[in-house]
């Protein structure tokens, strides 16, 4: 059975939090990857960046509802997320729009598990850590590769 370090990238490019969202596109255009590691200056994951988190800062804002009842006003949707949107789509380096909730996998993780993970978590890209350490990336076309050699 094939596993996360079968499948793996391991040349992989990481990118600093201070890096601009405009540098970050060029490097994804240049090296045509679809995301990156984000680590501070030790090394340490402080989180994942995608062509989708660029794709983000370009949607619609969607404002809660609010109801007023009697004297009360409800707000419906999470008052929360509104200012996570707002902050991602006027965010002008790769801190401000970053995933920082980091699901990463071993080298060990079955390709099952991880076809799971990328599906019901709608990732598209899973660093591989030994020991906190980056080794690898698994990212979705790692996994269209793979299926296609196991066939």
């Amino acid at each position: 059975m094939l596993r996360a370090k079968d499948i793996m990238t391991t040349d992989v490019i990481t990118v600093k939090q201070t890096m601009t969202v405009e540098e970050f596109a060029r490097l994804l255009i240049e090296h045509r990857i679809s995301g990156a590691p984000v680590v501070d200056e030790a090394g340490a994951i402080k989180g994942v960046v995608t062509e989708n988190d660029l794709i983000s800062q370009n949607k619609r804002l969607h404002i809660p509802t609010i109801i007023r009842l009697f004297d009360a006003y409800i707000m419906l949707g999470k008052p929360d997320n509104i200012e996570k949107e707002l902050k991602k789509m006027t965010g002008t380096t790769v801190a401000d729009i970053c995933t920082k909730e980091v699901v990463t996998i071993a080298p060990e993780t079955s390709l099952e598990e991880i076809a799971t993970i990328m599906s019901e978590r709608k990732i598209h890209l899973l660093p591989v850590l030994t020991g906190g350490k980056i080794v690898g990336v698994v990212g979705r076309i790692d996994m269209i590769k793979a299926m296609l050699k196991h066939d």
